[in-house]
């Protein structure tokens, strides 16, 4: 069982009956870079589904409709090398963002004033971000 698995199992994420046998390349053609590993991995295995982890609450949207998303929010025209997964209903997107070198990392940011200046690193993968918010890690440090 990946660490993955282990997270979304403790909170009753809905597990897809049979692993989805989809094609990634005509999203990753438009966003300009693959998707890690793990989140292909949760793409494959779970459902779309809103839930609160740790502190924080959140929707990962379905991969059927992350390109129909993105386009209609303009994230993949205004923020290259950066896709929306999800969101928190607050006004914030989570997404991947690819850096020069390679290494992604995972963020929220602002659905309006799409710009990379307010970008929140949330996890620096999406395990990691799973793991983060099953800490009880907050996305905003309170004063």
């Amino acid at each position: 069982m990946s660490k993955i698995d282990e997270i979304l199992h403790k909170y009753n994420w809905p597990i897809k009956e049979s692993i989805s046998n989809f094609t990634f390349e005509e999203i990753e053609n438009k966003i300009g870079f693959k998707f890690p590993d793990d989140y292909k991995e949760f793409l494959l295995k779970y459902y779309s589904y809103e839930k609160q982890i740790g502190e924080e609450h959140f929707k990962l949207w379905n991969f059927e409709k992350l390109l129909e998303l993105n386009e209609a929010y303009e994230i993949i025209f205004n923020l290259k090398m950066t896709v929306g997964i999800g969101d928190n209903g607050g006004g914030e997107f989570i997404g991947i963002e690819k850096y020069a070198d390679g290494e992604t990392r995972v963020i929220l940011t602002p659905f309006i004033d799409l710009d990379k200046k307010y970008h929140i690193e949330i996890g620096n993968s999406f395990t990691d971000f799973l793991e983060r918010m099953d800490k009880g890690k907050k996305w905003f440090n309170e004063v």
